[in-house]
């Protein structure tokens, strides 16, 4: 089985987040980035899944050459070869159609991304991917298991949960619980450097969004703490004051 994971290069969720050029240009300045956690999760179970010579896994990352410490690590984590499209991942239609185009002429069984990056968390990519790829795609999994030609995933639903089988190839969006991240041991870390890393550049395609500026959110408000038995203070500072009421 020949399984492609596709992993994002984000910062680390503990980065204090800044903007430059009149806010419109996230500053990289002393930011450390990290693999993307629920990538991670993806890239865990499809070597769950390959283990033991049941097939490979390729990793595939969009973004320039300073994504390519993290490329390494989910080298190190067990995947076998790595591919980087040369450009900076502008938005989420970008990505997905760079890597619909190198899925497209080279036949995967079974494709998976995180359920979302978390510095954009838009939850888009998966789903692009199986339009473009005129595949089917479930998103937000908890669980998958492969049978043959056939997977079964499992998904919370408001109320319970959803049991799907689903005919490979396919693309699937990985959230907690579908494997648990790997820590790269010595071996993983020294065979990485070896293990090829393609680069290759990215097609042309239209562009549909622009970002136009960024903001931070408003600092947090002050706390006011009304006695439990004051109603009537609290319901005139509800109208005078919050004027919610």
């Amino acid at each position: 089985m020949k399984t492609l994971v596709c992993i994002s290069n984000v910062p680390d969720t503990t980065t204090k987040i800044t903007f430059t050029d009149n806010n419109t240009q996230f500053n990289t300045n002393g930011v450390q980035f990290i693999l993307n956690p629920y990538d991670e999760i993806a890239l865990s179970r499809a070597i769950e899944l390959t283990e033991g010579g049941k097939g490979t896994v390729t990793v595939i990352n969009v973004g320039e050459s300073n994504t390519d410490a993290t490329i390494r690590k989910a080298l190190a984590i067990g995947a076998d070869d790595a591919v980087r499209i040369n450009a900076k991942p502008h938005d989420a239609w970008f990505v997905a159609y760079q890597i619909a185009q190198y899925a497209k002429a080279n036949a995967f069984d079974l494709i998976l991304t995180g359920r979302e990056s978390i510095d954009y968390n838009g939850s888009k990519v998966a789903a692009m991917l199986g339009e473009l790829l005129d595949l089917p795609s479930v998103s937000i999994i908890k669980k998958m298991d492969i049978d043959g030609d056939k997977a079964t995933v499992e998904r919370e639903i408001e109320g319970g949960k959803e049991i799907l089988t689903v005919p490979l190839p396919f693309v699937v969006g990985t959230a907690e619980g579908v494997a648990e991240p790997k820590i790269p041991n010595m071996r993983g870390i020294m065979s990485a450097r070896t293990k090829p890393l393609n680069v290759i550049e990215a097609v042309d395609v239209k562009t549909f969004s622009e970002v136009l500026s960024y903001e931070t959110p408003a600092p947090r408000g002050q706390v006011k703490l009304v006695p439990a038995d004051d109603v009537a203070q609290l319901v005139e500072l509800l109208h005078t004051e919050a004027k919610i009421i």
